[in-house]
């Protein structure tokens, strides 16, 4: 008994000290999937959330939002204001998500991207509505109250009844979202799940990660 005792007492400090390391390590890689200034999932760790969304049997929307006249704002007032307003989008998209169950996360600049509940045409319209207004409000700065716009394209999807991947649906957010942008609208909704317009490694011409020479754009 008296070594079993000991055998065990020996053993404790070993599986604490293997407790303690798989903590730090699953803390390690959830850090690694969080962008560090908005605290949203990164694009892998969105992917990743995104797809378990889709793979339930109810409706969702994936939408691709981007700002407007964000550009403006870091050759205007600086980088740290433009580092101010990502950070309030990424607290008002969090604030939407847990509101509306819906998974968001920030693609990269000023482009982030989301999966939520579309369970009629009206629900998912007040939805939108509702972040766009959100979005929308100023941002003080300093001394300055910034105010950007927001061009939002998304696509319904049914997996009861449609077939299409998250880059698929994407694509085809980011295609309205442009056009909504260009129309001067702040969102558009898909009436189709295929992509109309052709696509350089996966995205829409112009968009980052498309570039074949030595430079990028961003719409």
């Amino acid at each position: 008994m008296s070594q079993t005792l000991t055998a065990l007492s020996a053993a404790l400090p070993v599986a604490a000290g293997w407790s303690l390391h798989s903590l730090r390590l699953r803390r390690r890689i959830e850090a690694a999937r969080r962008d560090p200034l908005t605290g949203l999932l990164t694009r892998d760790g969105f992917a990743e959330a995104a797809r378990r969304g889709l793979a339930s049997i109810r409706p969702r929307a994936v939408c691709l939002i981007d700002l407007n006249k964000f550009k403006q704002i870091n050759d205007t007032y600086g980088h740290a204001a433009g580092d101010a307003v990502i950070r309030a989008v990424g607290e008002r998209l969090n604030e939407w998500a847990l509101n509306n169950a819906a998974v968001v996360g920030r693609l990269g600049g000023d482009e982030f991207a989301a999966v939520a509940p579309a369970y009629s045409e009206n629900q998912l319209t007040e939805s939108i509505g509702s972040l766009i207004a959100e979005l929308e409000q100023p941002v003080e700065f300093g001394e300055h109250s910034l105010t950007v716009g927001v061009a939002i394209g998304s696509v319904f999807f049914d997996p009861r009844t449609d077939q299409a991947d998250l880059a698929q649906l994407l694509r085809v957010a980011d295609e309205q979202m442009y056009q909504a942008k260009r129309g001067g609208a702040t969102w558009m909704n898909a009436v189709s799940r295929t992509s109309e317009r052709a696509t350089v490694n996966g995205r829409r011409p112009g968009r980052r990660g498309t570039a074949t020479t030595g430079t990028e754009t961003a719409a």
